[in-house]
């Protein structure tokens, strides 16, 4: 992702107030850069990085901001930049694992408005939206809904009827959604390529819906963390190959590579149950329990069927607890 001081979408792609019916620059104004050290010895510095760069929205008059929880995991540090210059450090309020959305709270006064929470499950294909990054209409394109559907993630993710809209805009993590009433719709969290028209690739953003926020809202604020049992986790990366389930990849000393799963093995099957898609591995997984409980698995490997049992885990053990500021 660029850095927020040495690009702007074109001008021809930027919003334009006229096509709207709200306050586009009040709307805008909600819209923070966000930007996290992470230390060098957490969990995920490998993986994402130690310097994060994205952006939040503001939902509270208090400074609470919205962003997706990948850019502030185990930060140390984080600085919020506003459209009018100004920078405020934050504190991370909560992450959570299966929505994939992260809460700040500004350790001073924003003095700018909050961003009302929309009804995700009233966008459909077609609708006209704003994807907005920190940094006002520069860092904003108007783009479509061009699809709504289920969202599943090799990190052992899964998302229901996650909104996916075009043009891509190319600082995504952590963008608002914003419908045509001015409300937020949801959260930037991916840039996708899918087959266009003509073998022509089509750039898409995915966005985690701001419904699945509302059930854990005050939790998240509360508590850190929703109130409920977390999921089991394994700490495997899966892809599908040929209809099939493949692990491509293992967690450092997570319990997947502890139970002595290996890079290629095929699961066919957990607990029991016959295993055909991504989906179906991480529901199967997610229904055996909570976090801890053994999972069986049956595994295709060097022409032979082999059962593990994997002791699962609670994800966020292996995480640095935010710092207190």
């Amino acid at each position: 992702m660029s850095s927020a001081s040495d690009w702007e979408i074109p001008q021809h792609a930027q919003p334009r107030q006229e096509d709207w019916n709200f306050d586009l620059d009040q709307a805008l104004a909600s819209c923070l850069t966000v930007r996290a050290t992470i230390p060098t010895d957490g969990y995920t510095a490998q993986t994402l990085g130690t310097e994060r760069a994205g952006n939040g929205v503001i939902i509270r008059e208090d400074g609470v901001v919205l962003t997706i929880g990948y850019l502030i995991t185990e930060a140390e540090t984080i600085w919020l930049n506003t459209a009018d210059g100004r920078a405020l450090p934050g504190h991370v309020l909560a992450y959570d694992q299966e929505t994939g959305f992260g809460l700040i709270q500004a350790l001073g006064r924003l003095k700018l408005p909050a961003m009302k929470l929309g009804h995700s499950a009233t966008a459909r294909p077609g609708d006209r939206v704003v994807v907005a990054g920190g940094g006002g209409r520069k860092h904003a394109i108007s783009a479509k809904i061009a699809a709504k559907q289920e969202f599943t993630g090799y990190w052992e993710y899964l998302v229901d009827d996650a909104l996916f809209t075009a043009p891509a805009h190319p600082n995504w993590g952590g963008t608002a959604l914003i419908g045509g009433n001015g409300e937020l719709l949801g959260i930037g969290s991916l840039h996708l390529q899918q087959g266009g028209e003509k073998g022509t690739p089509e750039h898409l953003n995915m966005h985690v819906p701001i419904d699945l926020l509302k059930p854990i809202y005050d939790d998240l604020l509360m508590l850190g963390k929703p109130n409920h049992p977390p999921r089991p986790w394994l700490g495997l990366y899966a892809t599908e190959v040929d209809s099939k389930v493949v692990v491509a990849g293992l967690a450092n000393a997570g319990p997947a590579r502890r139970a002595n799963l290996k890079t290629g093995d095929i699961i066919l099957a957990v607990g029991g149950e016959e295993i055909g898609d991504l989906a179906g591995l991480y529901r199967n997984i997610w229904r055996q329990g909570k976090a801890g409980v053994d999972v069986p698995l049956l595994v295709y490997r060097d022409g032979k069927t082999i059962d593990l049992h994997v002791h699962s885990a609670d994800r966020a053990r292996f995480l640095k607890a935010p710092s207190i500021h």
